[in-house]
């Protein structure tokens, strides 16, 4: 099979907020932004020379509705099935984001006011129920779902053959991608150290380069000196009981 070629589609500013277009055989949609950004999306993926419909598949990462607020309106635009794991079904169907939001930092905590995080979208109904590592050669690109948990229950990222690592939320740039290249937590998980946990294990696996969702990609090294400085702060956290998990906030 042909190389993946990831290209990244602004959803939201040069880089605050994006989804992906993978190119192989046929091409992949990774994210689907907020809520009004399919159209937008729908016409950048043309403007590369890609007939929408033939879009294979449309994978989206999380629930959240900054990843999945356009997933219905894409389907709709393109006709290609939605991919999302078990684990997040319930934002899925339901429109809206688990709450409370869990900040990560500053950022997370002045985001958390925002009403447009709290707001309801189109819910939709995943056609491909993904569970643990898929292969994604029958939708013809060289590449693998990979479930990567802790910004929420269902975080998946998408690892190509070449070694592009499309994470989602896994890593982001600092201050929702307004420093470019530097590595940092998006302003919220779910589980911080699951998080983190998932980060590892997915630069075990040597990937070339990370394309977040919120920032320009990442080199791996940089990424790695970032995780275990944060393995050290989160772990002293821990240590002192002011780790915050959802898990721990709904026996509360």
């Amino acid at each position: 099979m042909s190389p993946t070629k990831v290209i990244p589609i602004p959803v939201m500013g040069r880089h605050n907020i994006n989804a992906y277009l993978l190119l192989g055989r046929r091409p992949v949609i990774v994210d689907a932004g907020t809520p009004g950004s399919g159209r937008r999306i729908y016409e950048q993926v043309a403007a590369h020379g890609v007939d929408p419909a033939d879009i294979s598949l449309i994978v989206i990462t999380h629930g959240h509705i900054d990843h999945f607020g356009s997933a219905a309106e894409l389907h709709r635009l393109t006709g290609a099935p939605v991919a999302g794991h078990s684990a997040d079904l319930e934002p899925f169907r339901s429109g809206r984001a688990r709450e409370p939001y869990l900040p990560t930092g500053p950022m997370g905590r002045l985001m958390a006011r925002n009403k447009n995080l709290h707001m309801k979208v189109e819910a939709f109904e995943p056609d491909v129920l993904v569970r643990g590592e898929t292969d994604l050669e029958d939708f013809g690109i060289a590449a693998r779902i990979m479930p990567t948990p802790g910004h929420t229950p269902g975080s998946i990222s998408v690892l190509t053959d070449q070694g592009d690592l499309v994470a989602g939320d896994l890593v982001a740039n600092s201050f929702f991608g307004l420093l470019p290249g530097r590595p940092a937590n998006p302003p919220f998980h779910d589980d911080p150290l699951g998080n983190l946990a998932s980060l590892r294990t997915m630069l075990a696996l040597n990937p070339s380069r990370l394309h977040v969702g919120h920032g320009t990609p990442l080199e791996p090294e940089r990424v790695r000196r970032w995780a275990a400085r944060e393995h050290k702060r989160l772990s002293r956290r821990e240590a002192a009981g002011r780790l915050s998990t959802r898990s721990e906030r709904s026996t509360v």
